[in-house]
């Protein structure tokens, strides 16, 4: 087995063979007289475990040495011992300001810097692989956080695609409402920062989006799939489908926590909700209602004018844009507005790489 490095560095030759003696049964010893062969030393053996630096030293001292190692992120992983005499004014404080881990006056006594060195040298390696551990099981938390997230998931677009199932759909719906969605959020955390999103917050959203019309479940078969026109009366049965959801969700509402379910319950009841307040089923305005309601709406929109329906043809890109935007599908966010006028390219380009090929979250 390999033997772990030191690093003696002095200009004394003396001092290099008492430090060299000291650790040479248990380390393969290093030696530089100087502080510039010491930065070479360092750059070839980046595992060394203890660097027993002089400080006074030609060409480069031992401060010069540190400076170097601070520079290069040396001083994290290797420790530094240093070693100074009585006569160097403030060098205990100017090293412990570089982050030494020990200083020691000369004239030294062997056995307390060898007793000083390997202890050093242990507290390092325990730190080094306490990290190590603490990082192999972060590793596994976030593995294991992304096998809850994706069971969750499939759990969620499982669910949501009954609706778009019963209604002889193909189950793409979700997925392109969750694109859309993702894209609308990008902009408005960019550009809007007033609504503080963060990225946290903006996988929330895009996967509670999957579940707006959940309520549609409870809508008779003979409404939903009408290939005609709606009636008044029938037209008030579907709203229903925005209140049928959110008792639904009411049913699961113990077991979640955080802000998911609240985006869950937002999205699900307020997506049909229009800025002038002449939306429903609670007839909210302006900013009454829910962003991230608000963000869906538009994405469900969207898709819903760019994709065949029982009851009506597939509107162009470039005209399903410009009705939404000219308030021909209700009142909008500005803000929103906005960001679907930055998101323009983005959604065209989307609908035209679904009609080739299968859409793939």
């Amino acid at each position: 087995m390999q033997k772990q490095r030191i690093l003696i560095v002095d200009d004394e030759e003396v001092n290099r063979a008492i430090l060299s003696g000291l650790f040479q049964d248990e380390y393969e010893i290093i030696e530089a007289p100087n502080g510039q062969e010491a930065t070479a030393r360092i750059l070839e053996n980046p595992d060394l475990v203890l660097i027993l630096l002089d400080v006074v030293m030609p060409v480069m001292d031992g401060f010069g040495v540190l400076k170097f190692m601070k520079e290069q992120d040396f001083l994290e992983k290797i420790p530094v011992i240093l070693i100074t005499g009585e006569t160097v004014i403030n060098s205990e404080e100017q090293a412990y300001a570089y982050g030494v881990a020990d200083v020691i006056h000369k004239p030294f006594y062997p056995h307390i810097v060898k007793r000083r060195g390997k202890n050093i040298i242990e507290l390092y390696q325990d730190k080094h692989h306490m990290e190590e551990r603490l990082k192999e099981q972060e590793e596994a938390i976030r593995s294991q956080e992304k096998k809850i997230r994706d069971n969750n998931e499939f759990m969620i677009d499982a669910l949501s695609s009954v609706v778009e199932f019963r209604s002889l759909e193909t189950g793409e719906h979700i997925r392109r409402i969750k694109y859309f969605t993702r894209i609308l959020l990008k902009y408005l955390m960019k550009y809007f920062p007033k609504y503080g999103l963060t990225q946290e917050q903006l996988d929330e959203i895009a996967r509670a989006a999957a579940l707006h019309d959940i309520g549609k479940i409870g809508i008779p078969d003979a409404i939903l799939l009408k290939p005609g026109r709606l009636t008044a009366e029938e037209f008030e049965t579907m709203k229903t489908h925005t209140t049928i959801g959110c008792d639904i969700l009411e049913k699961f509402r113990k077991t979640q926590s955080g802000t998911f379910y609240q985006y869950c319950y937002e999205i699900c009841r307020y997506h049909h909700e229009r800025w002038d307040g002449n939306g429903y089923p609670d007839h909210l305005a302006g900013e009454e209602i829910p962003i991230s309601a608000h963000i869906v709406a538009v994405a469900d929109v969207y898709d819903a004018l760019v994709s065949p329906r029982v009851y009506k043809s597939v509107y162009a890109n470039n005209i399903a844009y410009e009705m939404i935007m000219n308030g021909e599908c209700g009142q909008f966010s500005p803000d929103v507005l906005e960001c679907l006028a930055l998101a323009r390219e983005d959604f065209f380009n989307i609908v035209e790489v679904i009609k080739q090929y299968d859409f793939l979250s």
